[in-house]
């Protein structure tokens, strides 16, 4: 691996320090006798030198409305931490705390139309109505309500009635199967079942009728169901049209313990029924307030946009934005439709101040060589976010070539596990070329060697040694915690495993590998498939790519590419030479895969993560049944080809 330093992309002038929400929290700390603080690392250190107290100054900080003391907390057990007993809260209450009623509160858009614009006050009218129906359902509090519904302000606004009860809400995409669907939804016993009946994507209007009638009618549970009929198409029978209910004027936010049920996310599924994984109202309150405010230095009034769905967190994370008094910007479409440039273009008109999308279409971005500069004034983008998987050394540059100069990118990794960044951006810190700024506040996050040492500079397992209480409080069903425990805690006793290779450096900055149960392992030396990918990246011809390691039954070392090569570009024997000397030239001979081939499209679970286990299962002699459920993936009929080409390998 290169050892050279990074290239320096951006430095925060002093302006945009001192103006900085980060800069004044560290100002009001010293007024209570804490710090001062020198750096980013420094302020780090101390926020997980004194976890407890950590939180505590967020809680008098940024004013968390509750009842009840600030009881004590114990951390001492980061499998089953208490924090702060006695504390009695709502989540939901905060979206409306930090603006006056005729304040913006969210731009919604779809591929077909132009903006609209929703106060705090049309806001809060919608949620109390909402509340109404639920209520004359027999909804109250810790009762399931959940939704297949599409990024728009519908969403929003149930999840905010849902949770201000005191009940818990939990979310599919519409464009999740109907088996992905249920094998979520039949493990909560839901309530309460709302859906929308079509959406439109790629210029295509998608019906889902069929899909959801027959999810509600496998759900003996509801006691209601609700059909959003966005495009004029009409009701359906025996469901409640979206809005046809009563007018109520008053919506109620009932304070309940800190570690009451907020929602439930699930894993992406590939294997097995997913992991219902649920997060407490307290935890994600102050985490999400302290990564807007603190990490992203999102502002009150900024408009903030993330390009995701219902079915990713990111759409948990987007919608936190109303917590810090922001306006959260809803897209609810294709990001490629009509091409690639429709959502530059949205944030030069609306304006969108922080712009959020994922590393794969940053790198499509970057593979058309869109000229950004040249089709839009994005003089008041203030920040660009990057998550999903890792963003390369090039898509970092590209973004400062080609879009703006005067840019903080904030690349950053977390998961739906703790619904936030591990590590990300910070408005203190240089942005270094393919380098996350640094860990997050309250996050003891190391990376550790085989025999449990936190290393600087070198690859090891990112692991987080003290709790955070965004953490989930337990898995729905889990009976005696037991798959809680082993997904995060068994591998390495004492600490939380997430399951990425990653190297922090001697600045406290991060480069995420991959996932380590995805990693190479070429001769007993560690490899990162995100150096692959960065490398594919920059190789003009390939759109995508995915790598696997595995040991045949006669011990042969087995390391194949497939790469999906673009329209009219054919992968033949100097194609594969040019990408083999690539690799050895900008890694090792151990980075070099032992053949390449090319396959139609490469397989990704709904929430866009790419299948490189299941694929190296298939060609360890798994059969796909027991690899992956195909109602969990995004593009099925490409795991399909994988298997074919796997029983092709495993008959020659």
């Amino acid at each position: 691996m290169p050892q050279t330093e990074p290239k320096i992309l951006w430095s925060p002038d002093d302006t945009f320090k001192q103006s900085a929400n980060l800069t004044k929290f560290s100002k009001w700390l010293e007024k209570q006798g804490i710090g001062p603080f020198g750096s980013y690392e420094e302020l780090w250190a101390w926020s997980v030198a004194d976890v407890d107290g950590f939180w505590r100054k967020l809680i008098e900080y940024f004013e968390i409305k509750h009842d009840g003391p600030v009881g004590p907390s114990d951390l001492s057990d980061i499998i089953n931490p208490k924090w702060f007993e006695g504390m009695m809260l709502n989540y939901a209450e905060h979206s409306f705390a930090q603006n006056a009623p005729e304040d913006k509160a969210l731009i919604c858009l779809r591929e077909d139309q132009s903006a609209r614009e929703y106060t705090h006050e049309t806001l809060y009218e919608a949620v109390a109505c909402v509340q109404g129906y639920l209520r004359s359902n027999g909804v109250v509090k810790g009762d399931r309500v959940v939704g297949i519904m599409p990024n728009t302000e519908h969403t929003i606004v149930v999840f905010l009635a849902t949770v201000g009860l005191g009940a818990i809400w939990s979310c599919c995409s519409p464009d999740f199967g109907a088996d992905a669907v249920f094998d979520r939804f039949e493990q909560l016993e839901p309530k309460v079942l709302f859906a929308i009946k079509g959406y439109g994507y790629g210029g295509k209007y998608m019906d889902r009728s069929e899909v959801i009638t027959s999810i509600a009618d496998r759900l003996p549970s509801l006691q209601a169901k609700v059909c959003f009929d966005l495009n004029d198409r009409g009701g359906l029978p025996g469901w409640t049209t979206g809005g046809d209910w009563p007018k109520v004027s008053e919506a109620t936010f009932e304070r309940v313990e800190f570690d009451h049920p907020l929602w439930i996310v699930f894993s992406s599924g590939t294997t097995g029924k997913p992991k219902a994984i649920v997060h407490s109202h307290g935890g994600c309150l102050l985490e999400h307030m302290k990564y807007m405010h603190l990490q992203a230095d999102v502002r009150k009034g900024e408009n903030f946009f993330w390009f995701t769905t219902t079915g990713w967190m990111m759409w948990n994370f987007l919608q936190a934005s109303l917590l810090v008094g922001a306006v959260p910007v809803l897209y609810d479409g294709s990001p490629g439709y009509p091409n690639l440039t429709r959502l530059w273009g949205l944030a030069a008109t609306l304006p969108i101040h922080h712009f959020g999308t994922s590393a794969p279409f940053i790198h499509a971005c970057l593979l058309k060589e869109i000229d950004i500069k040249g089709l839009a004034d994005l003089s008041p983008l203030r920040s660009v976010g990057s998550t999903g998987s890792p963003l390369s050394p090039e898509g970092f540059s590209y973004l400062y070539d080609k879009l703006k100069e005067d840019l903080w990118l904030t690349s950053m990794s977390g998961g739906t596990d703790v619904c936030t960044a591990f590590v990300g951006g910070n408005p203190w810190t240089d942005v270094k070329e393919g380098v996350i700024q640094g860990r997050a506040l309250g996050c003891d996050l190391h990376a550790f060697d085989d025999e449990g040492n936190s290393v600087i500079g070198g690859v090891g397992e990112l692991v987080v040694r003290q709790a955070m209480p965004s953490m989930p409080i337990k898995f729905w069903n889990d009976k005696d915690d037991e798959r809680r425990k082993a997904s995060y805690f068994d591998e390495i006793p004492g600490v939380w495993r997430h399951g990425d290779f990653i190297t922090v450096d001697e600045q406290g900055g991060v480069v995420i590998h991959g996932r380590s149960d995805a990693t190479l392992n070429r001769q007993g030396v560690r490899i990162g498939t995100a150096e692959i990918y960065g490398v594919l990246e920059k190789i003009q011809g390939i759109e995508d790519g995915l790598i696997i390691n595995y040991s045949t039954e006669d011990g042969t070392d087995e390391m194949p590419l497939f790469v999906k090569m673009s329209p009219g570009v054919e992968l033949d024997n100097r194609f594969r030479l040019q990408i083999k000397k690539t690799l050895r030239t900008e890694y090792s001979p151990r980075h070099v895969p032992t053949r390449i081939e090319a396959v139609a499209d490469i397989p990704y679970t709904i929430s866009g993560k790419k299948l490189e286990a299941p694929v190296k299962k298939l060609f360890m002699g798994h059969p796909i049944e027991q690899v992956a459920k195909l109602g969990s993936l995004r593009n099925p009929e490409a795991l399909v080809a994988f298997a074919a080409l796997a029983d092709l390998e495993a008959a020659a």
